[in-house]
């Protein structure tokens, strides 16, 4: 999204950061945010990423999946993760919203899928 434009301007600090998501997610595949940055912008689709992933760092089993998809749905309630959120939902004027308290409900509320 990035390299196309779509990216909206709050995430682009967080790129490759050593306490943001994307790290946090290079290191559970064990691969270099660098080394997958420009596997992305060389092209193909997510399924050929990930197995480029998986071949690179490490194939995750259903146990890790269960792991990082409890990671990822609770980025940014009481975490490393919760000063960005807090910061973000001043900036956009929606720091009374009890509702967003993770990373992913503030995705949602950016991109119109929460109101």
């Amino acid at each position: 999204m990035h390299a196309c434009g779509e990216l909206g301007a709050d995430y682009h600090a967080n790129l490759g950061a050593a306490k943001a998501a994307d790290s946090a997610c290079t290191n559970f595949l064990r691969v270099k945010y660098d080394d997958l940055r420009e596997r992305v912008l060389a092209g193909g689709s997510d399924e050929e990423i990930l197995e480029c992933c998986f071949e690179k760092g490490r194939r995750l089993n259903e146990g890790d999946l269960i792991v990082w998809n409890g990671f990822a749905s609770k980025l940014g309630w009481r975490d490393f993760a919760t000063p960005m959120l807090e910061r973000v939902k001043k900036k956009h004027g929606i720091s009374n919203r009890d509702d967003i308290v993770t990373i992913p409900d503030l995705i949602d509320f950016d991109e119109g899928r929460k109101n």
